[in-house]
């Protein structure tokens, strides 16, 4: 039968299972638009780019 050569740690070990552990993304809400959207992330509402509630950049309307 196979068996592993060397020991492996309990660290290692318990890296691999840490990826197995999923939980549902939580949403945060902008204090400026009141819209929901993921946590540390830039969002677009109305034409304009959020981010932490602030404009960082508007769309541009091609003619």
């Amino acid at each position: 039968m196979a068996h592993p050569k060397r020991k492996i740690s309990r660290t290692r070990r318990d890296k691999r299972r840490t990826h197995k552990k999923g939980t549902a993304k939580l949403l945060a809400i902008c204090p400026t638009t009141g819209e929901a959207h993921l946590p540390h992330r830039a969002f677009w509402h109305e034409g304009k780019l959020y981010y932490k509630g602030n404009v960082v950049m508007e769309k541009e309307v091609l003619a």
